[in-house]
């Protein structure tokens, strides 16, 4: 699942730091200006569910206006982009924001220099549904947003602490299995049981702990991103306040 070594199922750090691989050259039809060198790492590949994730990088470039070929959810490391739609709309992305492209929308990709992101990707079959492009618009997550009450885990899951949680959706797809949003909780430590969907967890305040199927316990830090898969015999232990923007597939 991961180049580290890791036994899959622990929880996959994603590296903004990690050597990259080259890929593939965009197809010529698809760009309005620029020759770019696209390099990058995938970390998640469950080509069943049609989920990837990992991080891309890439230099100059702009698109020609087409639609999006995926559901996309994208946090920027670094550089800046541009999102252009028909309607003359521009979303201007800078390092540090998230943002989100929902399949079908029509849309111009424009970067005037280097850019690496994190991205997770939901492929889903083509329909009448899919291209229909009306109402779609870029989704920029405010990760300040302030969020609503929603339910802890269940008394029987809890290790310690009963903690008070929050939580604010910002994009569903249109299957339903792809949802981004902001989420916050006070301290707590959760039980390690199988987790019940595939999740990236981009941290914004706090730190967490989580335990593996392999033992190892990592601790990952506000301004990181990690991803728990389906499956993963994890806990979730955090010592204080924790918030983090998610992207998840349900299983």
């Amino acid at each position: 699942m991961d180049g580290d070594g890791m036994i899959p199922g622990d929880a996959v750090r994603f590296d903004p730091g990690a050597a990259l691989e080259t890929w593939e050259e965009m197809p010529a039809h698809t760009l309005a200006s620029g020759r770019p060198v696209q390099r990058g790492r995938l970390y998640i590949d469950d080509q069943a569910r049609g989920l990837t994730a990992g991080i891309w990088a890439c230099s100059a470039f702009t698109s020609t206006m087409a639609p999006h070929d995926n559901d996309e959810f994208m946090l920027l490391l670094e550089g800046e982009v541009e999102i252009a739609e028909p309607s003359g709309r521009v979303t201007r992305i800078v390092a540090g924001e998230s943002f989100i492209l929902p399949k079908g929308l029509v849309r111009q990709w424009r970067q005037a220099g280097d850019v690496k992101k994190i991205f997770v990707i939901l492929e889903t079959p083509d329909d009448a549904a899919t291209r229909d492009a009306r109402g779609l618009s870029v989704i920029k997550p405010d990760p300040s947003v302030a969020l609503s009450p929603s339910p802890g885990p269940r008394p029987e899951m809890l290790l310690s602490g009963d903690p008070r949680q929050h939580g604010q959706e910002f994009f569903e797809d249109r299957g339903g299995r792809l949802s981004v949003g902001a989420w916050s909780s006070t301290a707590y430590h959760r039980r390690a049981v199988p987790f019940p969907r595939h999740e990236l967890m981009c941290l914004l305040e706090g730190s967490v702990a989580i335990t593996g199927p392999s033992g190892r316990t990592q601790v990952f830090k506000a301004g990181e991103s990690f991803f728990v898969p389906h499956g993963a015999v994890t806990d979730f232990r955090t010592d204080g306040y924790v918030r983090k923007i998610y992207a998840i597939l349900e299983c």
